[in-house]
């Protein structure tokens, strides 16, 4: 065992207690957020737009501070993204983060010199808190795998520019600079499958013992190494057995990988996002993630049913229910306030405070008044894949058919790419379908009343999703393919792609 590994378990012990302090009192925690980070934005033009210094508890903020999404705060990112100093929060953000996915394009979510620390120490802190729970640390002494973003930064108003994966890179600690991979000459690489290739270059012969990425990007380049070695990945790295990742529900991806890898091998779910890290796995095996309360982020939370409300309930952590659904609202020392980040959560524990990830507030299917979410539609592919155990699926998304002639039925279409089909697709499309009116009353009803048929399965040949991607310029990454749509956009787009 290495130095590495045998200081880590003490750390990580040290780590773990901290943290069980805060959660002896979350409520407070929160309260503490609260006020600090209210009181250093109150003389900010946000601060003073929005009377920060009359802002005494969570109500006077709901009063004072509407929830806006990326599009309804563009004139203050705008000043931002001009080097305006002092808008959100004192002084210049250390860094812009890039993403995209919006309806105006690309979005740039100030890190600030106080939130930073979020971001590092959230990733950080979930690798302790496995070695603290399963006294596995040997990972530290290999090779270890971040499949990120490039780290070249751009310059946008004097601000330092890029992907959060690539920012991120540029704060790996020292003390794990050694073991990272891949070499950043190959991280810079911008064409997603170039920079597999090099990565698959850099790592055969290596001692790996970690991987962090999406999961279809990790498919990918696991596809890549069985193409070249003709084995699966666990053979070709013994000592492989841990596997971090976020952005996505794993279950759809998880049958596929681990048959690439061959053996199971420990997973770490994080809840990472731009606007900062908000939860990880702290219990493996729990698929609760931990929501992360003393790091400078104060949370509001919306009954997703209400959030398109003109005004709809704010919530703190103190008024919310178990196996609700929530839309989730940020206040920040990035600067963010009142900020709705665009994803669904649920409670699955209030001592601590753990949730799951739901799905996209724009990512759901209701053109028939359905109202179908992202987790429902996991979950059902999940079911009926265990009905059938012969089906990995690659990727899939569920889009509406939706026909203006009484004559010809309306359904929803799952475009679906399968590594391994059904052995027999109409039993397959079944099972799902009586999934989705068990899971969801109002899919029921449009089917029982004939406004809906069934819905129809359309399999799409291997790489569909990766060449739809590509011809986007989404390839890899932190990019993700929408499980919804309320329209035909992304189904289109797949079938123009099979149709070349």
């Amino acid at each position: 065992m290495g130095l590495k590994s045998v200081l880590s378990r003490p750390f990580a012990a040290y780590i773990y207690h901290q943290y069980q302090q805060w959660q002896r009192n979350p409520v407070a925690t929160q309260q503490r957020v609260f006020k600090q980070i209210v009181e250093q934005a109150s003389q900010t033009a946000f601060g003073r737009d929005h009377a920060f210094a009359a802002i005494k508890t969570p109500a006077d903020l709901a009063r004072q501070v509407p929830v806006r999404d990326y599009e309804g705060l563009a004139p203050y990112f705008k000043r931002l993204k001009q080097g305006e100093a002092n808008v959100f929060w004192p002084g210049k953000p250390l860094y812009l983060a890039k993403s995209s996915g919006t309806t105006s394009g690309a979005k740039y979510i100030p890190i600030t010199q106080a939130s930073i620390s979020n971001h590092i120490n959230g990733a950080r802190d979930a690798l302790l808190h496995y070695v603290h729970a399963t006294g596995r640390s040997q990972f530290l002494d290999g090779k270890l795998i971040f499949l990120t973003g490039s780290p070249v930064l751009e310059n946008v108003g004097g601000i330092p520019t890029g992907r959060l994966s690539g920012i991120v890179n540029h704060h790996v600690p020292a003390y794990l600079r050694r073991n990272q991979l891949p070499s950043y000459a190959t991280n810079c690489i911008e064409d997603w499958e170039t920079k597999l290739d090099h990565i698959a270059d850099e790592m055969l012969g290596q001692h790996l013992t970690l991987i962090s990425g999406i999961p279809p990007w990790v498919q990918m380049y696991f596809d890549k190494l069985v193409a070249r070695t003709g084995r699966p990945v666990g053979e070709v790295f013994p000592d492989f057995n841990l596997f971090v990742y976020g952005g996505v529900n794993f279950e759809p991806y998880r049958k596929k990988l681990f048959e690439t890898i061959g053996r199971p091998i420990d997973h770490l779910e994080l809840f990472p996002a731009s606007e900062g890290f908000l939860a990880f796995q702290d219990e493996p095996g729990n698929p609760g993630l931990l929501l992360l309360l003393d790091t400078g982020i104060f949370y509001e939370f919306i009954p997703a049913e209400r959030i398109f409300e003109a005004n709809p309930p704010r919530l703190t952590l103190a008024d919310v229910e178990l196996d609700k659904q929530y839309a989730l609202v940020l206040n920040s020392n990035a600067g963010l306030w009142g900020y709705s980040i665009g994803d669904t959560i649920r409670f699955v524990s209030l001592a601590p405070y753990r949730v799951v990830v739901t799905g996209r507030i724009k990512h759901y299917l209701s053109a028939f008044g359905e109202h179908v979410i992202g987790e429902e539609v996991e979950q059902i592919l999940r079911d009926a894949m265990q009905q059938h155990p012969e089906v990995e699926v690659v990727e899939f998304t569920v889009a509406p058919h939706i026909s203006d002639n009484p004559l010809v039925d309306s359904y929803h279409e799952w475009l679906i790419e399968f590594a391994h089909p059904p052995q027999n697709m109409a039993s397959f499309a079944a099972a799902l379908d009586a999934g989705l009116r068990q899971r969801n009353v109002y899919y029921n009803d449009l089917i029982k009343g004939r406004i809906l048929t069934p819905l129809q399965i359309t399999s799409l040949p291997l790489g569909a999703f990766q060449r739809y991607m590509k011809s986007l310029g989404k390839l890899g990454g932190q990019n993700k393919v929408p499980r919804l749509s309320n329209d035909r956009k992304v189904a289109e787009g797949l079938l123009s792609i099979i149709e070349l």
